[in-house]
Protein backbone atom coordinates (compact mmCIF):
# COMPACT_ATOMS: atom_id res chain seq x y z
CA UNK A 1 0.00 0.00 0.00
CA UNK A 2 1.28 3.46 -0.93
CA UNK A 3 -0.31 6.89 -0.85
CA UNK A 4 1.31 9.69 -2.86
CA UNK A 5 0.55 13.42 -3.08
CA UNK A 6 1.40 15.46 -6.20
CA UNK A 7 1.62 19.25 -5.84
CA UNK A 8 2.89 22.19 -7.87
CA UNK A 9 5.99 23.99 -6.57
CA UNK A 10 5.69 27.29 -8.45
CA UNK A 11 2.64 29.39 -9.44
CA UNK A 12 0.73 26.52 -11.02
CA UNK A 13 0.74 25.29 -14.63
CA UNK A 14 3.74 23.06 -13.91
CA UNK A 15 2.38 20.10 -15.88
CA UNK A 16 0.92 18.16 -12.95
CA UNK A 17 -1.95 16.80 -15.04
CA UNK A 18 0.32 14.82 -17.35
CA UNK A 19 2.37 13.35 -14.51
CA UNK A 20 -0.73 12.47 -12.52
CA UNK A 21 -2.03 10.72 -15.63
CA UNK A 22 1.18 8.67 -15.80
CA UNK A 23 1.23 7.85 -12.08
CA UNK A 24 -2.43 6.83 -12.23
CA UNK A 25 -1.25 3.53 -13.73
CA UNK A 26 0.15 2.63 -10.31
CA UNK A 27 -2.83 3.81 -8.23
CA UNK A 28 -6.29 2.46 -7.58
CA UNK A 29 -7.80 5.74 -6.39
CA UNK A 30 -7.16 9.31 -7.61
CA UNK A 31 -8.32 12.17 -5.39
CA UNK A 32 -8.64 15.85 -6.29
CA UNK A 33 -8.51 17.62 -2.92
CA UNK A 34 -8.80 21.41 -3.42
CA UNK A 35 -9.49 24.25 -5.83
CA UNK A 36 -12.27 24.76 -8.33
CA UNK A 37 -12.99 24.70 -12.04
CA UNK A 38 -10.00 26.95 -12.79
CA UNK A 39 -7.48 24.10 -12.50
CA UNK A 40 -6.99 23.44 -16.21
CA UNK A 41 -4.91 20.24 -16.09
CA UNK A 42 -3.95 19.22 -19.64
CA UNK A 43 -3.44 15.60 -20.73
CA UNK A 44 -2.55 14.60 -24.31
CA UNK A 45 -3.25 11.05 -25.51
CA UNK A 46 -2.39 10.54 -29.17
CA UNK A 47 -4.50 13.00 -31.16
CA UNK A 48 -6.77 13.73 -28.20
CA UNK A 49 -6.16 16.67 -25.88
CA UNK A 50 -8.14 16.85 -22.64
CA UNK A 51 -8.30 19.84 -20.32
CA UNK A 52 -9.64 18.86 -16.90
CA UNK A 53 -11.11 21.63 -14.79
CA UNK A 54 -12.64 19.48 -12.04
CA UNK A 55 -12.38 15.81 -12.94
CA UNK A 56 -9.25 14.07 -11.66
CA UNK A 57 -6.91 13.27 -14.57
CA UNK A 58 -7.21 9.57 -13.76
CA UNK A 59 -10.68 9.47 -15.31
CA UNK A 60 -9.02 8.52 -18.61
CA UNK A 61 -7.99 5.15 -17.16
CA UNK A 62 -10.25 2.11 -16.84
CA UNK A 63 -10.86 0.41 -13.51
CA UNK A 64 -9.86 3.44 -11.41
CA UNK A 65 -11.87 5.29 -8.77
CA UNK A 66 -11.72 9.08 -9.11
CA UNK A 67 -12.76 11.28 -6.20
CA UNK A 68 -13.60 14.98 -5.95
CA UNK A 69 -12.91 15.66 -2.28
CA UNK A 70 -14.56 17.95 0.23
CA UNK A 71 -11.86 20.60 -0.22
CA UNK A 72 -12.97 21.26 -3.81
CA UNK A 73 -15.65 23.80 -4.71
CA UNK A 74 -17.71 22.12 -7.42
CA UNK A 75 -19.24 23.95 -10.38
CA UNK A 76 -22.09 21.58 -11.39
CA UNK A 77 -22.87 22.99 -14.88
CA UNK A 78 -19.25 22.80 -16.04
CA UNK A 79 -18.79 19.42 -14.34
CA UNK A 80 -21.73 17.97 -16.28
CA UNK A 81 -20.27 19.43 -19.47
CA UNK A 82 -16.83 17.97 -18.69
CA UNK A 83 -18.28 14.55 -17.94
CA UNK A 84 -20.17 14.61 -21.24
CA UNK A 85 -17.05 15.52 -23.21
CA UNK A 86 -14.96 12.75 -21.66
CA UNK A 87 -17.71 10.16 -22.19
CA UNK A 88 -18.20 11.22 -25.81
CA UNK A 89 -14.53 10.39 -26.44
CA UNK A 90 -14.95 6.84 -25.18
CA UNK A 91 -13.70 7.29 -21.62
CA UNK A 92 -15.45 7.26 -18.21
CA UNK A 93 -17.54 4.22 -19.17
CA UNK A 94 -18.99 3.56 -15.71
CA UNK A 95 -20.62 6.04 -13.32
CA UNK A 96 -18.93 4.13 -10.50
CA UNK A 97 -15.60 5.62 -11.66
CA UNK A 98 -16.42 9.00 -10.07
CA UNK A 99 -17.26 9.91 -6.49
CA UNK A 100 -18.04 13.44 -5.30
CA UNK A 101 -17.82 14.31 -1.62
CA UNK A 102 -21.21 15.11 -0.11
CA UNK A 103 -19.36 17.76 1.93
CA UNK A 104 -17.93 19.60 -1.10
CA UNK A 105 -19.28 23.12 -1.53
CA UNK A 106 -20.93 24.36 -4.71
CA UNK A 107 -20.12 27.33 -6.93
CA UNK A 108 -23.40 29.13 -7.60
CA UNK A 109 -24.20 31.54 -10.46
CA UNK A 110 -24.05 34.54 -8.12
CA UNK A 111 -20.50 33.60 -7.13
CA UNK A 112 -19.37 33.95 -10.75
CA UNK A 113 -21.14 37.25 -11.27
CA UNK A 114 -19.71 38.67 -8.07
CA UNK A 115 -16.22 37.49 -9.06
CA UNK A 116 -16.33 39.25 -12.43
CA UNK A 117 -18.02 42.41 -11.12
CA UNK A 118 -15.48 42.79 -8.29
CA UNK A 119 -12.55 42.57 -10.66
CA UNK A 120 -14.17 45.16 -12.89
CA UNK A 121 -14.73 47.49 -9.93
CA UNK A 122 -11.13 47.07 -8.73
CA UNK A 123 -9.77 48.17 -12.11
CA UNK A 124 -5.98 48.41 -12.02
CA UNK A 125 -5.94 46.87 -8.51
CA UNK A 126 -7.61 43.65 -9.61
CA UNK A 127 -6.20 40.30 -8.47
CA UNK A 128 -6.45 38.59 -11.87
CA UNK A 129 -8.97 35.85 -11.07
CA UNK A 130 -10.41 33.56 -13.74
CA UNK A 131 -13.89 34.89 -12.99
CA UNK A 132 -15.22 31.41 -12.25
CA UNK A 133 -16.58 32.20 -8.80
CA UNK A 134 -14.00 30.18 -6.89
CA UNK A 135 -13.10 32.87 -4.34
CA UNK A 136 -16.69 33.91 -3.55
CA UNK A 137 -17.65 30.23 -3.12
CA UNK A 138 -14.87 29.71 -0.58
CA UNK A 139 -15.95 32.92 1.16
CA UNK A 140 -19.43 31.49 1.66
CA UNK A 141 -17.90 28.25 2.89
CA UNK A 142 -15.87 30.04 5.55
CA UNK A 143 -18.74 32.32 6.56
CA UNK A 144 -20.94 29.22 6.94
CA UNK A 145 -23.35 30.26 4.19
CA UNK A 146 -22.23 27.71 1.63
CA UNK A 147 -24.41 25.23 -0.20
CA UNK A 148 -22.92 21.72 -0.24
CA UNK A 149 -23.42 18.75 -2.54
CA UNK A 150 -25.53 17.05 0.14
CA UNK A 151 -27.77 20.14 0.18
CA UNK A 152 -28.19 19.96 -3.58
CA UNK A 153 -29.86 16.57 -3.21
CA UNK A 154 -32.41 17.83 -0.66
CA UNK A 155 -34.92 20.13 -2.36
CA UNK A 156 -36.13 21.66 0.93
CA UNK A 157 -32.64 22.44 2.23
CA UNK A 158 -31.62 23.83 -1.16
CA UNK A 159 -34.70 26.06 -1.25
CA UNK A 160 -34.12 27.43 2.26
CA UNK A 161 -30.41 28.13 1.76
CA UNK A 162 -30.85 29.62 -1.68
CA UNK A 163 -33.60 32.00 -0.53
CA UNK A 164 -31.43 33.30 2.33
CA UNK A 165 -28.32 33.64 0.16
CA UNK A 166 -30.06 35.36 -2.73
CA UNK A 167 -31.48 38.07 -0.50
CA UNK A 168 -27.94 39.07 0.47
CA UNK A 169 -26.24 38.43 -2.90
CA UNK A 170 -28.83 40.35 -4.93
CA UNK A 171 -28.53 43.33 -2.61
CA UNK A 172 -24.75 43.25 -2.88
CA UNK A 173 -24.79 42.83 -6.66
CA UNK A 174 -27.29 45.58 -7.40
CA UNK A 175 -26.43 48.17 -4.74
CA UNK A 176 -22.65 47.89 -4.46
CA UNK A 177 -21.39 46.23 -7.64
CA UNK A 178 -24.11 47.82 -9.81
CA UNK A 179 -24.82 44.58 -11.62
CA UNK A 180 -27.92 42.44 -12.14
CA UNK A 181 -29.41 40.16 -9.51
CA UNK A 182 -30.86 36.66 -9.93
CA UNK A 183 -34.25 35.02 -9.97
CA UNK A 184 -34.69 32.43 -7.23
CA UNK A 185 -36.78 30.13 -9.39
CA UNK A 186 -34.33 30.14 -12.30
CA UNK A 187 -31.41 29.02 -10.12
CA UNK A 188 -33.50 26.57 -8.10
CA UNK A 189 -34.87 24.81 -11.19
CA UNK A 190 -31.46 24.72 -12.86
CA UNK A 191 -29.67 23.21 -9.87
CA UNK A 192 -32.40 20.69 -9.09
CA UNK A 193 -32.03 19.47 -12.68
CA UNK A 194 -28.25 19.28 -12.21
CA UNK A 195 -28.78 17.25 -9.03
CA UNK A 196 -30.56 14.63 -11.13
CA UNK A 197 -27.51 14.35 -13.39
CA UNK A 198 -24.70 14.16 -10.83
CA UNK A 199 -26.50 12.93 -7.70
CA UNK A 200 -25.48 9.33 -8.42
CA UNK A 201 -21.84 10.30 -7.78
CA UNK A 202 -22.35 11.97 -4.38
CA UNK A 203 -21.09 9.93 -1.42
CA UNK A 204 -19.28 9.95 1.94
CA UNK A 205 -15.90 9.97 0.22
CA UNK A 206 -13.79 10.28 3.37
CA UNK A 207 -15.20 7.00 4.62
CA UNK A 208 -14.78 5.30 1.26
CA UNK A 209 -11.19 6.49 0.69
CA UNK A 210 -10.12 5.32 4.13
CA UNK A 211 -11.89 2.04 3.58
CA UNK A 212 -10.01 1.49 0.33
CA UNK A 213 -6.70 2.35 2.04
CA UNK A 214 -7.46 -0.26 4.70
CA UNK A 215 -8.05 -2.73 1.89
CA UNK A 216 -4.50 -2.09 0.68
CA UNK A 217 -5.33 0.07 -2.31
CA UNK A 218 -2.90 2.77 -3.51
CA UNK A 219 -4.13 6.37 -3.54
CA UNK A 220 -2.86 9.30 -5.61
CA UNK A 221 -3.78 12.77 -4.31
CA UNK A 222 -3.88 15.40 -7.05
CA UNK A 223 -3.38 19.08 -6.20
CA UNK A 224 -4.40 22.09 -8.26
CA UNK A 225 -2.53 25.38 -8.79
CA UNK A 226 0.90 25.74 -7.13
CA UNK A 227 2.53 26.37 -3.76
CA UNK A 228 3.11 30.10 -4.36
CA UNK A 229 -0.65 30.47 -4.89
CA UNK A 230 -1.48 29.02 -1.47
CA UNK A 231 -3.81 31.37 0.41
CA UNK A 232 -1.64 31.19 3.56
CA UNK A 233 1.90 30.74 2.25
CA UNK A 234 1.79 32.19 -1.26
CA UNK A 235 2.29 35.69 -2.66
CA UNK A 236 -0.78 37.02 -0.86
CA UNK A 237 -3.10 38.62 -1.96
CA UNK A 238 -2.14 37.44 -5.46
CA UNK A 239 -3.06 33.86 -4.64
CA UNK A 240 -5.89 31.39 -5.12
CA UNK A 241 -8.64 30.91 -2.53
CA UNK A 242 -7.60 27.54 -1.12
CA UNK A 243 -4.61 25.82 0.45
CA UNK A 244 -2.57 24.27 -2.34
CA UNK A 245 0.03 22.59 -0.11
CA UNK A 246 0.41 18.86 0.46
CA UNK A 247 -1.10 19.21 3.92
CA UNK A 248 -4.35 20.21 2.27
CA UNK A 249 -4.62 16.73 0.77
CA UNK A 250 -5.48 15.37 4.19
CA UNK A 251 -7.97 18.11 5.03
CA UNK A 252 -9.58 18.13 1.58
CA UNK A 253 -10.04 14.37 1.42
CA UNK A 254 -10.62 13.36 5.04
CA UNK A 255 -7.52 11.16 5.31
CA UNK A 256 -5.11 11.36 8.25
CA UNK A 257 -1.51 12.54 7.64
CA UNK A 258 0.07 9.33 8.92
CA UNK A 259 -1.39 7.54 5.90
CA UNK A 260 0.68 9.60 3.45
CA UNK A 261 3.91 8.00 2.22
CA UNK A 262 5.46 10.23 -0.47
CA UNK A 263 5.03 13.83 -1.64
CA UNK A 264 6.11 14.67 -5.18
CA UNK A 265 6.56 18.27 -6.23
CA UNK A 266 6.33 19.28 -9.89
CA UNK A 267 8.37 22.14 -11.33
CA UNK A 268 9.04 23.50 -14.78
CA UNK A 269 12.63 23.76 -15.95
CA UNK A 270 11.95 27.50 -15.95
CA UNK A 271 9.24 29.56 -14.22
CA UNK A 272 5.83 30.91 -15.24
CA UNK A 273 2.88 32.60 -13.61
CA UNK A 274 -0.52 33.82 -14.79
CA UNK A 275 -2.13 37.03 -13.58
CA UNK A 276 -0.80 39.78 -11.36
CA UNK A 277 1.64 39.48 -8.47
CA UNK A 278 5.37 39.28 -7.67
CA UNK A 279 7.64 37.29 -9.99
CA UNK A 280 11.34 37.87 -9.21
CA UNK A 281 12.81 36.08 -12.24
CA UNK A 282 10.33 37.36 -14.83
CA UNK A 283 11.81 38.08 -18.26
CA UNK A 284 10.00 40.95 -19.91
CA UNK A 285 12.14 40.70 -23.05
CA UNK A 286 12.85 38.55 -26.10
CA UNK A 287 13.95 35.61 -23.93
CA UNK A 288 10.64 35.70 -22.07
CA UNK A 289 8.83 35.71 -25.41
CA UNK A 290 10.96 32.80 -26.60
CA UNK A 291 10.08 30.67 -23.57
CA UNK A 292 6.39 31.55 -23.90
CA UNK A 293 6.18 30.72 -27.59
CA UNK A 294 8.30 27.57 -27.54
CA UNK A 295 6.69 26.31 -24.33
CA UNK A 296 3.14 27.10 -25.46
CA UNK A 297 2.66 29.14 -22.31
CA UNK A 298 -0.99 30.07 -22.52
CA UNK A 299 -3.54 29.26 -19.84
CA UNK A 300 -5.44 25.99 -20.37
CA UNK A 301 -8.56 27.52 -18.82
CA UNK A 302 -8.37 31.17 -19.84
CA UNK A 303 -5.98 31.24 -22.81
CA UNK A 304 -4.12 34.08 -21.09
CA UNK A 305 -0.40 34.34 -21.97
CA UNK A 306 1.78 33.30 -19.05
CA UNK A 307 4.57 35.46 -17.73
CA UNK A 308 7.88 33.62 -18.15
CA UNK A 309 11.26 33.68 -16.45
CA UNK A 310 14.30 31.66 -15.44
CA UNK A 311 14.13 28.83 -12.91
CA UNK A 312 13.88 30.19 -9.36
CA UNK A 313 15.54 27.82 -6.90
CA UNK A 314 14.56 30.06 -3.97
CA UNK A 315 10.88 29.53 -4.79
CA UNK A 316 11.15 25.77 -5.29
CA UNK A 317 13.25 25.27 -2.15
CA UNK A 318 10.62 27.29 -0.27
CA UNK A 319 7.98 24.95 -1.70
CA UNK A 320 10.00 21.90 -0.72
CA UNK A 321 10.01 23.00 2.92
CA UNK A 322 6.32 23.90 3.00
CA UNK A 323 5.23 20.62 1.41
CA UNK A 324 7.82 18.27 2.87
CA UNK A 325 8.78 17.04 -0.60
CA UNK A 326 10.31 13.60 -0.93
CA UNK A 327 10.51 13.63 -4.75
CA UNK A 328 10.79 16.21 -7.53
CA UNK A 329 9.62 16.06 -11.15
CA UNK A 330 10.87 18.49 -13.81
CA UNK A 331 8.71 19.32 -16.83
CA UNK A 332 9.38 21.13 -20.12
CA UNK A 333 13.13 20.58 -20.02
CA UNK A 334 12.92 20.31 -23.82
CA UNK A 335 11.92 24.00 -24.06
CA UNK A 336 15.43 25.04 -22.99
CA UNK A 337 17.08 23.17 -25.89
CA UNK A 338 18.92 25.49 -28.27
CA UNK A 339 19.93 28.07 -25.67
CA UNK A 340 23.67 28.70 -25.39
CA UNK A 341 23.40 29.98 -21.84
CA UNK A 342 20.79 29.28 -19.16
CA UNK A 343 20.39 31.20 -15.92
CA UNK A 344 19.15 29.84 -12.62
CA UNK A 345 18.25 32.03 -9.64
CA UNK A 346 20.07 30.93 -6.47
CA UNK A 347 19.26 33.87 -4.15
CA UNK A 348 17.85 37.42 -4.09
CA UNK A 349 19.38 40.82 -3.51
CA UNK A 350 17.27 43.24 -1.44
CA UNK A 351 18.58 46.64 -0.35
CA UNK A 352 22.16 45.43 -0.54
CA UNK A 353 21.53 42.21 1.38
CA UNK A 354 21.53 38.66 0.04
CA UNK A 355 18.33 36.71 0.79
CA UNK A 356 18.16 32.94 0.38
CA UNK A 357 14.64 32.41 1.75
CA UNK A 358 11.49 33.53 -0.02
CA UNK A 359 10.12 36.56 1.91
CA UNK A 360 6.51 36.94 3.09
CA UNK A 361 6.51 40.72 2.72
CA UNK A 362 4.78 41.65 -0.54
CA UNK A 363 6.95 44.71 -1.14
CA UNK A 364 10.11 42.66 -0.65
CA UNK A 365 8.80 40.05 -3.09
CA UNK A 366 8.21 42.79 -5.66
CA UNK A 367 11.56 44.53 -5.14
CA UNK A 368 13.90 41.55 -4.76
CA UNK A 369 16.44 41.20 -7.58
CA UNK A 370 17.47 37.68 -8.60
CA UNK A 371 21.07 36.54 -8.17
CA UNK A 372 21.84 34.23 -11.08
CA UNK A 373 24.23 31.40 -11.74
CA UNK A 374 24.81 31.01 -15.47
CA UNK A 375 25.36 27.57 -16.96
CA UNK A 376 26.01 26.25 -20.45
CA UNK A 377 23.00 25.13 -22.46
CA UNK A 378 22.70 22.46 -25.15
CA UNK A 379 21.81 22.64 -28.82
CA UNK A 380 20.28 19.21 -29.37
CA UNK A 381 16.54 18.52 -29.49
CA UNK A 382 15.87 16.24 -26.52
CA UNK A 383 12.11 15.76 -26.93
CA UNK A 384 12.43 12.10 -28.01
CA UNK A 385 15.20 11.01 -25.62
CA UNK A 386 14.20 7.91 -23.65
CA UNK A 387 17.13 7.46 -21.26
CA UNK A 388 18.67 10.07 -18.97
CA UNK A 389 22.15 8.92 -19.97
CA UNK A 390 21.35 9.90 -23.57
CA UNK A 391 20.63 13.50 -22.59
CA UNK A 392 23.31 16.04 -23.50
CA UNK A 393 25.85 16.35 -20.71
CA UNK A 394 24.84 19.95 -19.99
CA UNK A 395 21.19 18.92 -19.64
CA UNK A 396 22.22 16.26 -17.12
CA UNK A 397 24.27 18.87 -15.24
CA UNK A 398 21.27 21.21 -15.19
CA UNK A 399 19.12 18.51 -13.57
CA UNK A 400 21.81 17.82 -10.98
CA UNK A 401 22.14 21.53 -10.20
CA UNK A 402 18.40 21.79 -9.52
CA UNK A 403 18.65 18.76 -7.22
CA UNK A 404 21.51 20.36 -5.30
CA UNK A 405 19.85 23.76 -4.95
CA UNK A 406 16.43 22.42 -3.94
CA UNK A 407 17.71 19.50 -1.87
CA UNK A 408 15.30 16.94 -3.35
CA UNK A 409 16.05 14.05 -5.69
CA UNK A 410 14.52 14.21 -9.17
CA UNK A 411 12.36 11.19 -9.95
CA UNK A 412 10.75 12.16 -13.29
CA UNK A 413 11.57 14.31 -16.32
CA UNK A 414 9.01 15.43 -18.92
CA UNK A 415 10.19 16.35 -22.41
CA UNK A 416 6.88 17.04 -24.18
CA UNK A 417 3.11 16.67 -24.02
CA UNK A 418 2.87 12.98 -24.88
CA UNK A 419 2.84 10.26 -22.22
CA UNK A 420 5.80 8.64 -24.01
CA UNK A 421 7.89 11.81 -23.63
CA UNK A 422 8.56 11.11 -19.96
CA UNK A 423 11.45 9.50 -18.11
CA UNK A 424 10.87 8.01 -14.69
CA UNK A 425 14.05 7.39 -12.70
CA UNK A 426 12.26 6.19 -9.57
CA UNK A 427 8.57 5.57 -8.98
CA UNK A 428 7.18 7.33 -5.86
CA UNK A 429 4.70 4.47 -5.41
CA UNK A 430 7.46 1.87 -5.44
CA UNK A 431 9.70 3.93 -3.15
CA UNK A 432 6.88 4.15 -0.61
CA UNK A 433 6.58 0.39 -0.28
Amino acid sequence: MANVIVVGTQWGDEGKGKLVDILTEFAHVIVRFQGGSNAGHTVVIGENKFIFHQLPSGILHDHKTCVIGSGVVVDPPTLVEEIGEVKSNGFFKSNDALLISEEAHIVMPYHKRIDVAREKKLGSHKIGTTGRGIGPAYEDKMSRRGIRMIDLLDEDVLRDKLEINLEEKNFYLTNYLHDEGFSFQDIYDQYRALAEKIGCHVANTSFLINQMIEQGKDVLFEGAQGTLLDVDHGTYPFVTSSNTLAGSACVGSGVGPLKINRIMGVTKAYTTRVGAGPFPTELDDDMGDHLRNKGGEYGATTGRPRRCGWFDAVVVKHSSRLNGLTDLAITKLDVLAGLKKIKICTAYKYKGKTIKEFPSNLRMQQECQPIYEEVNGWGEDISMVKDVNDLPLNAQRYIKLIEQLVGVEVCMISLGNERSQTMMFSNPFHRAQ
